[in-house]
């Protein structure tokens, strides 16, 4: 049986107002530092943008 991996989600709202290049800049921190991966990024027609982010949630095995 191979168990499927499990993630924990975090979603963030872009203004319409944020250069792409600091967007950029923001998922780039995320994915150093906290170790999230882009799942999905949407953009509105007004120039927003919503970001999932996911990273894996990994579970400790008691080996005793």
């Amino acid at each position: 049986m191979v168990q499927q991996p499990e993630y924990e989600y975090q979603s963030l709202r872009l203004p319409r107002g944020t250069s792409r290049n600091a967007a950029r800049q923001l998922l780039t921190d995320h994915a150093e530092y906290g170790n999230w991966e882009l799942d999905r990024l949407r953009l509105y027609p007004d120039g927003s943008r919503t970001v999932r982010l996911r990273r894996r949630i990994i579970r400790q095995v008691r080996s005793w």
